[in-house]
This record gives structure tokens, C-alpha cells and sequence, in this order.
């Protein structure tokens, strides 16, 4: 990595690259979306302070746990203007994007679970498969491709009988 001196208040982009280990592109990109900043010389050349390698390196480690570039950039927004993230900034932060992550984990756990099921069955069935048709509330009551009105002279069978039955034919 190479050393910069200290009385080099300012750095190229490719400086920042070098010691954050971010692509050029990728900081570019981060800069178009405001989340660095940078100043240009008379010769129209990126300068990037020296506190720009904390924010590469606060974007970096928030986009590893799964943080969307608009949650980051709304986070580094609340602070005072390109003051450097802390670490009392990381752990509140981190904090209130914990719940976030906890539901993430939930919605993989069950996906992954679902998976486990169909690959048991490997039908992909339109009507009945919760893979390729997640969250059918309807599905539960009635099949096909519209919403047809019960009758009262033939009612529908119950939701957990139909979930059985579905599951027969599904899977056998």
C-alpha cells in the first residue's frame, strides 16, 4: 500500500484507490451518489481529503452487511458536513440497521426452506408452489388464474383440507 505524507492534506483518485482498496470506478460512482465528495484543480482533477478514506471505508463495511447505497448515503447525510464517521456513528448506526438485517435473515431462512421443499417435489406448479408463487392468500381457497365467486350449493373445501390436497397433487 503506498504511504502518503502527512503534509498531503489531499488525495488523487487514484491515491484513495490505492489506500482503500475501492475500485476507481467504484469511487467515482460513490462520489456520484454522494456519499464522497471532491474538490477539482484548474486542471479539472478529483482532490479527495484525507477523511474520505473513513467514509470509503464506513460505505464499504455497510454495503458488506447487506446496507443499500440510499441507507448509507441518508446515514452519512445526518452527519455534520464531511465530518468522518466515529465509531459511536458506526454503533448507532449499525444498531438501528440490525432489525433490518434480522428481517432480511427471516425472509432467506424461509426462502431457503421453501427451496428445500421444492426440491423435494421439483413440480414449479403455478397453482400451487410457493417458490413460483409466493404469498397466494388466495391460494388457499381457490386455484387457477382469476378469482371466481364461491358458490353456496358447492362451497369450497376448507383451507387446510385444499392445502392438502394441493400438497397430493404437488407432490405426488
Amino acid at each position: 500500500m503506498p504511504q502518503i505524507p502527512e503534509k498531503i492534506h489531499e488525495l488523487t483518485v487514484g491515491q484513495l484507490a490505492a489506500r482503500s482498496g475501492a475500485a476507481v470506478s467504484a469511487l467515482h460512482f460513490y462520489e456520484s451518489k454522494g456519499l464522497i465528495s471532491s474538490r477539482r484543480t484548474s486542471g479539472n482533477q478529483r482532490r479527495f481529503s484525507r477523511d474520505a478514506l473513513r467514509r470509503v471505508a464506513f460505505v464499504r463495511a455497510a454495503q458488506r452487511v447487506g446496507i443499500p447505497l440510499a441507507t448509507i448515503r441518508e446515514a452519512l447525510a445526518e452527519l455534520p458536513e464531511e465530518r468522518t464517521p466515529t465509531e459511536e456513528d458506526w454503533a448507532r448506526l449499525s444498531e438501528s440497521w440490525r432489525s433490518e438485517l434480522d428481517e432480511r435473515i427471516k425472509q432467506l431462512n424461509r426462502l431457503r426452506d421453501h427451496l428445500t421443499d421444492c426440491i423435494g417435489c421439483g413440480c414449479l406448479s403455478l397453482e400451487t408452489c410457493v417458490l413460483s408463487n409466493p404469498d397466494d392468500a388466495f391460494g388457499e381457497r381457490l386455484t387457477g388464474s382469476r378469482l371466481l365467486v364461491e358458490r353456496r350449493d358447492n362451497p369450497a373445501p376448507a383451507p387446510a383440507s385444499r392445502a392438502r390436497e394441493r400438497e397430493a397433487e404437488c407432490c405426488n
